[in-house]
């Protein structure tokens, strides 16, 4: 009997660490598919986010000033970097469906604020689908590690 409770117990810990390493499978530096922007994920306390870490073209050319958020929705972070912004937040690993999700990406592109799921294809490349409401209502795009 104790056998039986000892190796039960060991087969539900080794499950909890492999279910661990998939979900830090996220975690790295990861090229957006415009190739315009990579963003750094990284674990916050029990979620996952990403920060901008590098854009390919960092100076507005208007204003010959570092780029920062001016379509945002809110005029009063008009001023804030893109450089340090965080884009992506409260992702968790659903390991039965084996993705991130109940995320948020924000575009500052276009100043909005999405749903978001992210799906790993392979250990170097993600699916990241914003979405309003319903995932069916979105689009997916790919991004790859940077090494």
């Amino acid at each position: 009997m104790k056998k039986a409770l000892f190796l039960f117990a060991l087969i539900i810990s080794t499950q909890s660490l492999f279910a661990q390493k998939d979900a830090d499978q996220i975690l790295g530096t990861w090229l957006k598919g415009t190739g315009n922007a990579r963003v750094e994920i990284y674990k916050n306390a029990n979620t996952f986010q990403g920060k901008i870490i590098w854009l390919s073209e960092p100076i507005d050319p208007v204003t010959n000033k570092p780029k920062t958020d001016t379509k945002h929705p809110n005029s009063t972070l008009h001023s804030r970097p893109l450089m340090g912004l965080i884009n992506l937040w409260g992702f968790s690993y659903n390991e039965s469906e084996g993705n991130w999700e109940k995320g948020h990406i924000y575009d500052p592109k276009s100043g909005k604020e999405y749903k978001c799921t992210i799906t790993a294809k392979d250990k170097n490349t993600l699916n990241v689908r914003g979405y309003i409401g319903i995932s069916l209502i979105g689009r997916t795009d790919v991004w790859t590690r940077v090494k």
